[in-house]
């Protein structure tokens, strides 16, 4: 007796069982509701990604609807099967849409500047060794190349795992690895040489 696939039910074609695929990707495919169903439950982690790349809510709610967009867009293109590659997907989309923004404005110090600004109109209970630590760790990141950003940020603010985080950015496990090794090693380089002390 062959197993059950939730995501297929049969229909019957010219006499013979033909598999219809009924995951949310094979239906968002051809409806827009369906979309939608998948657009509400990724939306937030893109969005939560994009604030942690570029330290500003308004420009990371701008990306998170071109994402959205451009994922509605392409979907029919989408050679994944389930919702760990679309997920992914949208992933990999967000990290093109932040690089490229961020070459395009080339301005960080003016997206660390404005964050800074907002922060500090909004709260003043940080003490003040915690603001400072908190300010060497966006100036530092800043200063990496967008490819080490996006890996600390994929690995350690949304918690993925190594081999998800090769699948977003297109590359082996290993080059993951490596990259991320090489990314914290210079992000500590610059933290140490403003001053940071654990």
């Amino acid at each position: 007796m062959m197993a059950s696939d939730s995501s297929a039910s049969l229909k019957t074609v010219g006499g013979s069982h033909v598999a219809l695929d009924t995951s949310p990707i094979a239906q968002a495919r051809c409806d827009s509701t369906a979309f939608v169903q998948l657009y509400r439950k990724y939306y937030d982690a893109i969005f939560r990604y994009c604030v942690h790349r570029l330290f500003d809510r308004h420009t990371a709610e701008d990306i998170t609807s071109d994402v959205f967009l451009k994922a509605a867009q392409s979907i029919a293109c989408f050679k994944g099967t389930n919702e760990s590659q679309f997920r992914n997907w949208l992933y990999r989309i967000a990290t093109n849409a932040v690089n490229d923004h961020l070459r395009k404005v080339n301005r960080r110090n003016d997206l660390y500047e404005r964050y800074y600004e907002q922060t500090d109109e909004q709260s003043t209970t940080y003490d003040e060794s915690a603001e400072r630590d908190l300010t060497l760790l966006r100036q530092a990141m800043f200063s990496l190349r967008p490819k080490y950003q996006t890996v600390i940020t994929l690995h350690f603010f949304e918690n993925m795992k190594l081999i998800e985080v090769a699948e977003v950015i297109g590359c082996s496990p290993g080059t993951a690895r490596s990259r991320l090794a090489r990314a914290l090693a210079k992000l500590r380089k610059r933290l140490t040489a403003a001053g940071y002390v654990p």
